[in-house]
């Protein structure tokens, strides 16, 4: 009888065992899952932001994790064999590799040729998402062998890999991308995957004979990624810094874009993700020829709305017609604007702009004002957005997009859209004047020489024919006259309209539309050799 007791309080014991070893399997499961999406979405980020094409860069990222997971799960089948010891390695390893990627990613473009940093990237995402796919079916296997039923351990190791999947997605969008940065994110990150291993370690460690040995190697790496957490990006700020020209005296990355301001000898410039927006220097001859010949080929000049100009430098150009009663200026990112209203060396540029009681600021994405806000009509419509290298930005260069700008333009109205270079993207122009033909307005094409950008392009479009020979720029400006717009329309053979192939065969242009985006590819493939 007391055998019995015996046997049933040590068979108690044991499952009592088996249970707290299963659960803590299955909150490794969920909290690598977590980290594994991170880096998955991490590496799309920055790719995005230093290869450009974030639809692309996220769809190598994500399509190279997946197949490194689906390497990592035919390696596994191999690992029968102490599974602690090979879990905890591989979480030391994705420590040390993903947790230092974007640090060296930063490095490699810096320093090393074109092309580098894109192999690097790539070859990164395969070994980490092969890494990520030994994870899982090492613990379902010792989740088997502590006592739980194979279908048990696989639907619940699933499950938290699931659900942490999710987590991870969101924890990255709000919460570490706005706060942290790509580099100390990736080793915020990693300090998580090596904290579980050691974790796990503990756990099972009286399973272990060398446990002080492999304790020991993780608490060496922890201090190595903790280090890299509080120095990390002040040194990959270095390697960033050799991305540019001049000095830079301002980085932030939002919620929608990294934003780098860089200053040297009087010469302030802005960037976005990487792309030049201005040079102070020059910027004069771009946005006088963006906001000057609409104001003067329009009737009335009271009710204007400018997409985008964040930086303020349209504004300032507008506040010099007294007629102007209402400025709305759209732009999605509010940090942009904050920046434009606070940093000493723009606000200069800028001269104040943002205080002018005629301006209203909204933080919206363009397309949608311009779908919802239809009770409202405009005189003059200024956009001034970024080009179209991705799909979030080709939108606002659709038919459907010059559409709803269409209906927002008042009888007599004028609207002028900057078009990206003629020259580097022929083809790319074209295609935009054309969509804007298409979405039944007259257009007049203009292209000016911005010595920091080179030759760039505008479309004045309004439902009127456009007369900018009657146009009359009476405001003070620095390069624009009357006779020095009447110039502008002038386009040469070799980036006119007419538009041959490398056989000599003419090219028709396409319409650019949500549901077939032409311009994209165009625009990448005109780019790649500048």
């Amino acid at each position: 009888m007391k055998t019995a007791m015996i046997n049933n309080k040590g068979d108690s014991c044991v499952g009592e065992q088996t249970i707290k070893q299963s659960k803590a399997i299955y909150w490794a499961s969920g909290i690598v899952s977590v980290c594994g999406i991170i880096f998955e979405v991490l590496f799309g980020a920055a790719g995005s932001y230093l290869l450009g094409d974030g639809v692309k860069q996220y769809t190598l990222t994500i399509s190279l994790f997946l197949t490194g997971m689906g390497i990592g799960a035919t390696i596994s089948e191999r690992v029968t064999k102490n599974l602690i010891l090979s879990f905890v390695w591989i979480e030391y390893l994705i420590g040390i590799i993903a947790g230092s990627s974007t640090f060296l990613l930063f490095g490699i473009s810096a320093f090393l040729s074109e092309g580098t940093d894109a192999f690097f990237l790539y070859a990164i995402t395969l070994v980490v998402g092969a890494l990520t796919g030994v994870e899982l079916p090492i613990l379902i296997r010792k989740a088997n062998d502590i006592g739980v039923t194979l279908k048990k351990s696989t639907a619940r190791v699933l499950f938290s890999d699931y659900a942490g999947g999710l987590i991870g997605g969101l924890l990255f969008v709000y919460l570490l991308r706005p706060e942290f940065g790509l580099v100390k994110t990736a080793f915020l990150v990693a300090v998580i995957n090596v904290v579980i291993a050691l974790w796990i370690l503990l756990y099972f460690k009286k399973e272990l004979q060398t446990f002080k040995r492999h304790f020991t190697a993780g608490i060496a790496i922890l201090v190595f990624l903790i280090a890299g957490v509080f120095f990390g990006e002040e040194m990959a700020f270095s390697f960033e810094q050799k991305l540019y020209r001049d000095p830079i005296i301002y980085s932030e990355t939002t919620d929608y874009q990294q934003i780098i301001l860089t200053k040297e000898q009087g010469d302030l410039r802005l960037f976005l993700d990487g792309q030049l927006q201005f040079s102070s220097s020059d910027e004069y001859r771009y946005h006088e020829t963006l906001v000057h010949p609409a104001m003067a080929t329009a009737e009335k000049r009271e009710n204007i709305l400018v997409l985008g100009g964040g930086d303020g430098l349209a504004l300032r150009e507008l506040r010099k017609y007294e007629e102007v009663k209402a400025i709305t200026l759209v732009d999605l990112d509010p940090k942009v604007v904050a920046l434009g209203k606070t940093n000493r060396d723009l606000v200069q540029l800028n001269e104040k702009s943002f205080e002018d009681e005629r301006v209203k600021v909204l933080h919206e994405d363009a397309f949608k004002f311009a779908e919802h806000h239809s009770d409202q009509f405009y005189d003059v419509i200024l956009v001034d957005l970024p080009d179209p290298n991705n799909e979030s930005l080709n939108k606002l260069y659709t038919l459907e997009f010059y559409q709803l700008l269409r209906n927002r333009l008042a009888p007599g109205g004028s609207l002028m859209i900057q078009g990206t270079s003629p020259t580097f993207a022929t083809e790319v122009y074209w295609t935009i004047n054309q969509t804007i033909k298409e979405a039944g307005l007259y257009t007049e094409n203009l292209h000016v020489d911005v010595p920091s950008f080179g030759d760039w392009g505008f479309v004045l479009a309004k439902r009127e024919p456009v007369k900018l020979d009657q146009a009359d720029i009476f405001v003070e400006t620095k390069f624009l006259t009357n006779e020095v717009v009447a110039g502008l329309t002038t386009f040469g053979k070799d980036i006119d309209n007419e538009i041959v192939n490398d056989d000599g065969q003419p090219v028709s242009i396409e319409t650019n539309t949500l549901m077939k985006p032409t311009i994209i590819e165009k625009y990448e493939k005109a780019w790649r050799s500048y």
